[in-house]
């Protein structure tokens, strides 16, 4: 069964209006991210569209089961136009369907750290050669060092590399800022844009360091204290991946639980200013 659970109107608004005012000079930057009407009524459609398409990569539909993208890019708004970032896009799996959804108006960054280009850049070059999608914007650097324009983006996207923030899969290797890494994505979104993160969940009060290195999973509270500590509101929360009967102890990688551990899907908005006009 699917099942999406929204954040209560008023918890929304309160912590809304608990942000403060923004100055004449972020105007333009905190300007609410929109679409054209036609497109929110397409976005279903281009979405379906995206994942129907007989030019995907080699191999990406057989993922596509496990994966489940309608939901997933429903569930964080993609439409025509839109400017998004994949964030720990790994071999382009989701870069490829967000750059057909956004089409040659929108654009995908498809950031990963040095790790992750390490191990994924091949296939996502092999989708990028020969300008294959041409509006995707490549970009590797440290999280820390993670360089967006204010206001540039109007979602982001994690897909189970939210957890990788606290892993420190190199001895002596840098540890990554993660207050500092969400903050930059909290100013590079426009006022009302959102972030959806997907990822393996780990018990709940489990400790995240160690979570992220043991099991490669991450409490789903741990996830939202960092966003709404970065100024984001809970939005959403969705049940697609949902699985009772993971018991949250092993290791992701482990074949008794591998492809269908329990996944938790939550969506965080940037808050608009207080004074900004709200859609009836």
């Amino acid at each position: 069964m699917r099942y999406v659970r929204t954040v209560g109107l008023a918890a929304v608004l309160a912590l809304a209006a608990g942000c403060s005012q923004n100055s004449p000079e972020q105007a333009e930057a905190t300007a609410p991210a929109t679409t054209p009407a036609a497109a929110q009524s397409d976005a279903p459609a281009a979405i379906a569209a995206a994942i129907a398409s007989t030019d995907r990569l080699m191999g990406d539909t057989d993922e596509d089961a496990r994966r489940h993208p309608q939901e997933v890019l429903e569930f964080l708004g993609v439409e025509p136009g839109m400017r998004v970032l994949d964030f720990g896009a790994g071999g382009g799996y989701y870069t490829e369907l967000l750059s057909r959804v956004v089409g040659a108006d929108g654009t995908v960054v498809a950031y990963n750290d040095g790790l992750y280009a390490k191990l994924f850049g091949e296939r996502l070059n092999e989708r990028l050669n020969g300008g294959r999608l041409a509006n995707v914007k490549p970009l590797v650097a440290a999280a820390n060092d993670l360089a967006l324009e204010p206001g540039e983006l109007d979602a982001a996207l994690f897909v189970m590399s939210y957890h990788d923030l606290y892993h420190r899969p190199e001895a002596g290797a840098a540890a990554t800022d993660v207050p500092k890494a969400v903050a930059k994505v909290f100013e590079a979104l426009k006022a009302g844009g959102v972030v959806v993160v997907q990822d393996h969940v780990a018990a709940a009060g489990a400790e995240v360091v160690e979570a992220a290195h043991s099991l490669h999973r991450i409490d789903p509270e741990a996830v939202k204290r960092d966003f709404t500590a970065a100024g984001f509101v809970a939005d959403a929360e969705s049940l697609v991946f949902a699985n009772p009967a993971d018991d949250h102890t092993k290791m992701v990688f482990d074949p008794a639980i591998r492809g269908s551990t329990d996944r938790l899907m939550l969506r965080f908005r940037k808050p608009l200013p207080v004074d900004a006009p709200r859609a009836e």
